[in-house]
């Protein structure tokens, strides 16, 4: 039997995604149950425990497809990635809800009033997905309430066309393992959302982003290749910068690609590895 990736794929020993049967052992399967995250950024976590450890976060508007309701906790698959693992209960909306416009901003906020001095405003973050009533002048009214500056969204279907344009809206935005947002953001991430923001497809960490993205076997820098070390990715600006989030700087840098190759390779003995994408 083939072995899965626990984070790509819901099973346990007592309970599995019914679309595993046949590939994973499990007492019981389920079909799941879609549902909506409802908050702005919520973490995906190992286990059901606030305090543990987790490897990405979910957004506003985020689908996730429930298995198991348990002690306040949901365990279950995220649609966009296919990431595993355990939300709390009070961030989901229970039911499968439609949007129709995105954040296409790294953040704004939501106001209860069409006016920037209103207060409390809630911070939500690019790729965010919202419903919208409707738009009058600068503001746009969200189904439920609230308002949002018009210029700040797009139709959910539209997207920006140069994911490295996307990566740079990031510079200086903090180093944070797990994160997904401006608040906070790891190398695979950064490369996650902005490929997301111009309608692509791209998985959550970078063993899964070197596995299934771009074609390798090349030696010059172009814009927009992904270059891999062990562990760790970036995105080359020229011929002779690239974009990251790295733990050297604890925050989104652009770099000269040989001087982090020499640092990569010199404390970790890893050397880069290219995937050029179009």
């Amino acid at each position: 039997m083939e072995k899965l990736d626990p984070r790509l794929n819901a099973f346990r020993g007592d309970l599995a995604d019914s679309r595993l049967k046949g590939q994973v052992q499990a007492k019981n399967f389920v079909g799941g149950d879609i549902t909506t995250v409802v908050e702005p950024r919520v973490a995906l976590r190992s286990k059901p425990d606030l305090t543990a450890g987790f490897s990405t976060e979910a957004l506003l508007g985020d689908l996730v497809r429930v298995f198991e309701c348990k002690d306040g906790w949901a365990w279950g698959q995220m649609e966009k990635d296919s990431y595993v693992g355990y939300l709390p209960l009070n961030v989901l909306s229970g039911n499968k809800i439609a949007h129709s416009h995105r954040v296409c901003v790294p953040a704004t906020y939501i106001y209860p009033k069409a006016d920037l001095k209103s207060q409390p405003a809630t911070r939500v973050f690019l790729n965010s997905l919202l419903v919208i009533e409707g738009i009058t002048g600068d503001w746009a009214g969200l189904a439920g309430g609230g308002f949002v500056f018009q210029s700040h969204i797009c139709p959910a279907d539209e997207f920006a066309t140069d994911p490295v344009a996307i990566a740079e809206q990031f510079i200086n935005v903090p180093y944070l393992w797990g994160g997904n947002t401006q608040d906070g953001l790891d190398c695979s991430a950064l490369i996650q959302q902005a490929y997301h923001a111009c309608g692509l497809e791209c998985p959550r960490d970078s063993d899964m982003i070197e596995l299934e993205i771009g074609e390798a076997g090349h030696n010059s820098l172009h814009r927009g290749d992904l270059v891999f070390w062990n562990d760790h990715i970036g995105m080359i600006i020229d011929e002779r910068r690239m974009i990251h989030a790295n733990g050297h700087h604890m925050a989104v840098a652009i770099e000269d690609f040989a001087e982090v190759e020499a640092r990569i390779s010199n404390t970790y003995g890893s050397s880069a590895r290219f995937k050029r994408t179009k």
